[in-house]
């Protein structure tokens, strides 16, 4: 009998044990809950298309509300008051008309009255005539190219989260794989038509606070609109998987005011002309290096890694490659063209001649290749 009460007992304890450590458990569940931010609902956003979205999507929610609550009210109700305990008989009828004709015109009714304002906000979405700006948006694996066609510009945007956050080496920054290097730039208060497209694979740009989201496909370009009526940065993703990298593929689009957009506009265009006089100049090893270095920790660090060492199995390494040691011609070729079949995509496109030359001098001496190459831009435009 004791070792019963004994058994009982330490059973007693075990249980207890097990109830705190529950107890403790979702108290701190609770306490990480109570900090957290709900985003249940669509967000408004910062246009007004994206606010007719959201009065749309809530119309049609309260909507689904109501029908909800008077359905299932009926149906609790009839089950409650008519159920057999009370004696209650069913009713015995066949093809009631007056019944057949309420519940096709009612839901009917209810369509029509759901449509006439879908209708209004999806015409309005597709409405990107007379705008004040066009810009370009192509996909790429995995940054996004953004060109101003009326103004002769364009840049690549790829992400700035440093890889030791993400290879969790570093506590993880505020805005994490959602920010880059160059955002999308956009001028309040003007219309802004966005064309997308993509150079490989489909992609899908997308920002919530511009209330839509537009495929991004190779041999297609659909387009869309947008009129900022705020400044702001506005982030967003790449809402479409297209490979490997699809999670580090953000959106960035800094909404500006007109003066400090035709400001930023300015500099980006003496920028633009700076880099292409360096085509037609001489290079320094050391320019090349540092150039290099920092083209290769934007455009291919993802697959090869910062040492050169690659992914086995998924990606080559660099270091000591049969490519990075070999004809120079064949290197170069393969950053210009890719390589058909595989992940290496064709950079010629992409990267000018001098930043050509500065990732290919970069690759032949870094990580102990030392080849002693230096590679100028004439040599690219050469090869071409």
């Amino acid at each position: 009998m004791l070792r019963k009460l004994d058994e009982g007992g330490e059973s007693v304890t075990h249980s207890a044990r097990a109830a705190s450590a529950i107890s403790a458990a979702l108290a701190v569940f609770w306490s990480a809950a109570s900090q957290a931010e709900y985003g249940l609902n669509m967000t408004e956003g910062v246009t007004r298309v994206s606010r007719e979205v959201y009065e749309l999507h809530m119309l049609i929610f309260w909507i689904c509300v109501v029908i909800g609550v008077f359905v299932f009210g009926a149906m609790f109700y009839s089950m409650y008051h008519h159920r057999k305990d009370k004696g209650a008989v069913p009713a015995q009828f066949h093809e009631s008309t007056t019944v057949e004709v309420l519940w096709t015109i009612i839901p009917m009714l209810i369509l029509i009255g759901m449509a006439i304002p879908a209708t209004r906000v999806l015409i309005a979405l597709e409405d990107a005539s007379e705008p004040d700006l066009t810009v370009t948006v192509t996909g790429y694996q995995w940054k996004w190219k953004y060109e101003y066609l009326d103004e002769g510009v364009s840049f690549f945007s790829t992400l700035a989260t440093p890889r030791e956050q993400i290879a969790g080496l570093e506590e993880k920054g505020e805005h994490y794989l959602l920010e880059v290097d160059n955002p999308l730039v956009l001028p309040v208060g003007k219309k802004v038509r966005i064309l997308t497209t993509a150079a490989d694979v489909i992609h899908a740009w997308w920002v919530p606070d511009l209330g839509w989201k537009r495929d991004a496909i190779p041999g297609y370009i659909n387009e869309s609109w947008t009129f900022i009526e705020k400044p702001g940065v506005f982030r967003g993703q790449c809402a479409e998987l297209c490979g490997k990298d699809h999670g580090f593929m953000p959106v960035v689009v800094d909404a500006r005011p007109e003066e400090e957009f035709n400001l930023w506009l300015a500099g980006l265009k003496g920028q633009q002309l700076a880099v292409a006089g360096a085509d037609d100049r001489e290079w320094t090893q050391t320019e090349l290096m540092e150039q290099g270095e920092q083209i290769y920790n934007t455009m291919c660090s993802a697959c090869h890694q910062a040492n050169g060492e690659g992914l086995p199995g998924a990606f080559p390494g660099l270091k000591g490659s049969a490519i990075v040691t070999g004809p120079v011609e064949d290197h170069i070729d393969l950053i210009l063209n890719g390589k058909a079949g595989t992940a290496m995509a064709a950079f010629g496109p992409q990267l000018s001649d001098a930043d050509v030359a500065a990732v290919v001098t970069y690759e032949r001496n870094a990580w102990g290749n030392a080849t002693g190459d230096v590679i100028q831009p004439a040599k690219i435009a050469t090869l071409r």
